[in-house]
């Protein structure tokens, strides 16, 4: 889910290969990028986590009783019914505490292979810069992994925990620490896909909305906007079967007797398509477009004027060519 803070940092590197070989050099900027991606995860994160709840419990398996809402409205209101708006929140604080160190991580990871991969050479440097972003993804899953996992634990309706710490005392009580990782294949599995797929549509919506409107000077923003919104949007629509897998192996056993036995993708995919069809892996498909289009602009924008605040306006000379 935090792919946005960091194609934001990779789109602008694509739009300033001029200067992205001395920013690398350059300690405050690396702060001031590691501080502004935190803030954009923690912003992200805890502005769109409603929906994501919503999400977790559409894919989760649903227990006898439970009818499974159709509208994420209906979902949204039946829980502030139920358990209040507290009961939107549950588990994000896991978030909030993840996504801060997590970000930092993937920048540092980010910047360096990018470095190494040749991504900082000028013109469009489209690969090394996916292929950083890659790489940065697999690190930062495994911070966000367990931060997940809890996370969703604390999501699912009739969460058997008290809070946080219960919860991760638990886990590693009852299932070891490997508990935590079980879905970090599917998560990596997932998210670099995500991460090519949010690339290229970014690229392109951003050209094709340049065309369109040519008084580019003040349009960065809201372009950058509009492109990454598409991009998430789109990125999370395609990227929804795996996100099913990574929810049921979060969840696995929190409800149910059901184990899956494997932490393999396919395995596991392949079975829920036998026992519950296949529109059950499209499951959670609307509440996760309807996070990652706007998390992304939400992202975008936090980024940006964080940097503007950290950097001032002057290393933003691209904004205004």
């Amino acid at each position: 889910m935090d792919q946005h803070a960091q194609l934001r940092r990779t789109a602008d590197n694509l739009q300033t290969p001029e200067a992205s070989s001395s920013t690398i050099s350059d300690g405050r900027t690396f702060v001031a990028h590691m501080l502004a991606g935190a803030a954009a995860g923690i912003t992200e994160h805890t502005a769109m986590y409603p929906v994501d709840t919503i999400k977790t419990r559409m894919q989760a398996l649903s227990h006898p009783g439970q009818r499974l809402h159709g509208s994420v409205v209906r979902a949204l209101r039946a829980v502030v019914r139920r358990e209040g708006v507290a009961g939107l929140y549950r588990g994000v604080g896991a978030v909030a505490w993840g996504a801060g160190p997590a970000h930092a991580m993937y920048f540092a990871t980010y910047e360096q292979a990018k470095q190494l991969l040749g991504g900082n050479r000028a013109g469009y440097q489209w690969l090394p810069t996916a292929a950083a972003g890659a790489i940065a993804t697999i690190v930062n899953d495994g911070f966000m992994t367990p931060v997940d996992v809890v996370k969703q634990r604390l999501q699912v309706a009739h969460s058997p925990y008290k809070g946080l710490a219960d919860c991760t005392r638990q886990i590693l009580q009852h299932e070891g620490v490997g508990a935590l990782y079980k879905s970090y294949r599917t998560t990596v599995l997932m998210n670099v896909p995500f991460t090519a797929m949010h690339f290229s549509v970014y690229e392109a919506a951003k050209k094709w909305l340049l065309h369109v409107d040519n008084e580019e000077a003040e349009e960065r923003l809201s372009v950058q906007l509009v492109a990454g919104g598409l991009a998430g949007g789109a990125a999370a629509a395609v990227t929804t079967p795996l996100d099913v897998v990574k929810t049921r192996l979060q969840t696995e056993g929190v409800h149910s007797s059901k184990r899956y036995g494997t932490t393999a993708v396919l395995p596991v995919l392949r079975r829920i398509i036998q026992e519950e069809g296949m529109a059950t892996i499209w499951r959670g498909m609307k509440p996760r477009v309807l996070f990652n289009a706007p998390a992304a602009a939400v992202s975008w924008g936090t980024y940006e004027t964080m940097k503007d605040l950290l950097l001032g306006p002057e290393a933003q000379g691209h904004h205004h060519h």
